[in-house]
């Protein structure tokens, strides 16, 4: 059964005007990620991935993370979409977040533009800000998009949305 679309506010984006397939582009807002009092990750250069029903997922060019801080996990998953994606834990002095950060070494031609970037979960991490509003992770314990005001839904992870 379909969720009841949420009516997007002036400034907001409803994810059920989002594509599937989905679809990835560009964005200039400004990107955060902070981990055990580190900032691991910083760009104004970040890709986002949009889908119906998901808020955006935000991938991130890896000169503007902090690869030190990323090591590669066990296990492998598999996106219809965007083909194999590698996990890595993200470590910080004593902390480490497991499988906080996915990557796709070479996705589906059409997300290319994704290639080697950095995706975050925000509920494994400290703090993840889009233009310096701290972010609501997507519901539900597989998902990565990044809830901000500006998204509305509901979003596939809520309770009752597995049949979506």
């Amino acid at each position: 059964m379909r969720a009841s679309r949420a009516m997007p506010a002036p400034g907001q984006e409803s994810v059920w005007d989002y594509p599937r397939p989905p679809r990835a582009e560009r964005t200039g807002r400004h990107i955060e990620v902070r981990f055990n009092g580190v900032l691991v990750a910083d760009t104004r250069a970040a890709i986002r991935v949009l889908e119906t029903s998901h808020p955006p997922t935000y991938y991130l060019p890896p000169e503007d993370v902090r690869i030190d801080c990323l090591h590669e996990a066990e296990g492998r998953s598999w996106c219809e979409w965007k083909g194999a994606a590698r996990y890595y834990d993200v470590v910080v002095g004593d902390r480490r977040a497991r499988r906080a950060a996915w990557s796709y070494a070479a996705p589906a031609a059409p997300f290319a533009v994704i290639a080697e970037c950095f995706a975050f979960y925000a509920r494994l991490l400290d703090e993840c800000l889009v233009d310096g509003e701290r972010v609501v992770p997507q519901p539900g314990g597989f998902y990565g998009g990044w809830i901000t005001a500006d998204v509305v839904g509901p979003f596939k992870g809520d309770p009752g949305s597995e049949g979506w």
